[in-house]
């Protein structure tokens, strides 16, 4: 029995993990911190329901703001669509939360691709609540920029501006591409060049 010294055609070699980097591991802790602060935030919402409920209601009815004629118009004063509006909030910031620690998990296990992927998903859904739904449609549409008891605007920005810097970090280059010749060989590669 000989053996000619190439692999065997059932075996598959499977690349070796990327190795840990400061910037993975950054990456890592910052998406696992976002996950962390809005899935409180959803568990808040939905333990102490009425205290957020009042805020979205009294945000949508815009009964603290100047009142302009002008602008009164785009209050919604109906209590179930208000309460409606803010169970699509927590319901929005809990999937969030479950996609961030997935991201995080698949940071952990070194998944570097998925886990970037699936981290920009979530961070990209507190983007998108934060900014567009309560610094524009919040902030802007229903003037929460002119109540000094029910304005959000603050907290919006903060989480907004925090997922953003997250989102660039784990867009960084991590600098664990390999070169050509480090990477793994399938079987017919390793064939022609014994051959040669």
């Amino acid at each position: 029995m000989t053996t000619s010294g190439t692999p065997h055609p059932t075996r598959t070699s499977h690349p070796p993990h990327p190795p840990h980097t400061a910037l993975t591991l950054a990456a890592t802790l910052l998406t696992a911190t976002v996950g962390l602060y809005i899935a409180l935030v959803a568990l808040g919402n939905i333990t102490d329901f009425d205290s957020n409920q009042q805020f979205v209601r009294h945000v949508l009815a815009m009964d603290t703001t100047f009142k302009d004629d002008d602008l009164m118009w785009r209050a919604i004063t109906s209590k179930g669509l208000a309460d409606a509006a803010y169970v699509a909030i927590i319901a929005w910031e809990t999937v969030a939360a479950l996609v961030l620690v997935a991201g995080t998990w698949l940071w952990a296990r070194r998944d570097l691709e998925r886990a970037r992927r699936v981290s920009t998903y979530g961070l990209l859904m507190l983007m998108l609540l934060f900014g567009a739904g309560f610094i524009a449609i919040g902030g802007e549409w229903f003037a929460m920029w002119q109540s000094d008891d029910w304005n959000g605007l603050d907290a919006a920005t903060r989480v907004f501006l925090l997922s953003g810097m997250v989102l660039l970090v784990i867009h960084l280059p991590t600098g664990t591409a390999t070169k050509p010749e480090d990477q793994p060989q399938s079987p017919s590669q390793s064939q022609a060049q014994s051959q040669t």
